[in-house]
This record gives structure tokens, sequence and C-alpha cells, in this order.
């Protein structure tokens, strides 16, 4: 599979139009569904290259697209997801500086 390509599971015959937030491999049990038992046979079954991951985030997107951006009337709710986002984002990655500036009683 290139870079573009559509995926090898995806046949115009059988799934009609291309639509990028589903995953047309073979179905797998889902996370809620699997039992503790089962977390490691079932971890074993993913596929973990990196096309893979970048597949699953790449669905994960449009899905995010097709829920809250693409919609008629969409609201304010990606903006907000934006905004949200980037500040725990640019907290992680400031933690160790901001944590240097706690407050504290010396007594």
């Amino acid at each position: 599979m290139a870079f573009g390509d559509y995926p090898v599971e995806y046949n115009p015959k059988i799934h009609g139009p291309y639509d990028p937030a589903r995953f047309y491999g073979k179905p797998d049990t889902p996370l809620g569904q699997v039992k503790v038992g089962e977390i490691g046979a079932w971890l074993a079954r993913r596929n973990k290259t990196p096309s893979a991951i970048t597949g699953a985030l790449s669905r994960a997107y449009w899905r995010w697209q097709h829920k809250y951006v693409q919609p008629k009337r969409a609201g304010i709710a990606p903006f907000l997801h934006v905004v949200f986002g980037s500040m725990a984002f640019f907290y992680l990655i400031n933690y160790g500086k901001l944590s240097r500036h706690r407050n504290y009683k010396y007594h």
C-alpha cells in the first residue's frame, strides 16, 4: 500500500463510496467488550506498524470532522475542542517550569 492509496481491504463494489472514517479490515471485538483475562490476547492482535497507527489517527480525525466540523449547523464545539486541547498540551510541555513557581509556607 503506497501513500494516498485506498486500503487493501476496500472494495468499491461491496462497500460503496469510500469513507475515510471507516475501518475496512476484519472486524474484531471492541475494547469495551473484552474481558480482563483476554486483554493480552486482544492487544497482541493489534497491528502496531507506523502505517496502522497513522491510519487509526486519520480515521479518528475524520470521525471528529464528520461529527463536529462538517454538519450543516456546526456549533462552537470544534473551536472549544481546539482551545482546550491546546491549553492542556501547553500545560504539559511547560509543567516543569510551572512546578517551580508553587507557593510554599516555610514555617
